[in-house]
């Protein structure tokens, strides 16, 4: 691995441990056995470090997206796959969610990236949501201003979801995966067909 792969995963490591407003470039130095001189040759501020870390988070969010866009027979079951591999990503960048607010605030070019992925994340769930009325999964008479306010829910659920449990439930990575997961599939509980609501009963409620 790369001295500047390494300087990145120790990084996300300290993030997620200790919290974005509690490492220093020092700190990963320190915690690579490198002087900080050797770090700030690649990276001069954890800002920098930080950009690179949300970019890469975008990128696998890209592929999520991709991927289930390019499933030409959609069903219940990649919907769920495609749920619970979302929160299994955020997890991993959880230090981004947990300190949402003073890294947008610290970080302007990251709060200009938030919100140009917030209206492309929205035309992408749009059309998945089409792709799964095609497929006969939701309703075909959901109204429009019922989709638009799904897209609302997902991203007050998933970008709050990781600091809620460490208030909360404080449960562990994978009971906080499934268990959130679980909650954001049941906003789609009532737009599926009686014949995929059945399913998801079975399936995720009463199979759990």
């Amino acid at each position: 691995m790369k001295t500047k792969d390494k300087i990145l995963s120790k990084a996300m490591e300290l993030f997620n441990e200790k919290g974005y407003n509690n490492i220093t470039t020092r700190h990963i130095a320190a915690g690579l056995n490198i002087s900080a001189g050797n770090l700030h040759y690649h990276f001069k501020h954890s800002e920098d470090i930080i950009k690179i870390l949300f970019s890469e988070l975008v990128i696998k969010m890209d592929i999520l997206f991709n991927d289930l866009q390019t499933i030409e027979h959609k069903t219940l079951e990649d919907l769920y796959h495609f749920t619970f591999s979302m929160y299994e990503i955020f997890y991993s960048f959880r230090f981004i969610f947990m300190n949402f607010f003073d890294i947008l605030n610290h970080i302007p070019a990251i709060q200009s990236h938030y919100e140009s992925i917030n209206i492309t994340r929205k035309n992408e769930f749009q059309m998945i949501f089409k792709g799964f009325q095609k497929n006969n999964i939701f309703r075909d008479d959901i109204p429009d201003f019922i989709m638009r306010g799904l897209t609302t829910q997902i991203f007050i659920i998933a970008d709050n979801w990781i600091t809620h449990n460490s208030l909360s439930f404080k449960l562990c990575k994978e009971e906080a995966i499934k268990h959130y997961a679980l909650i954001q599939m049941n906003l789609f509980y009532p737009l599926l067909t009686e014949e995929q609501q059945k399913l998801y009963e079975e399936k995720y409620i009463f199979g759990a």
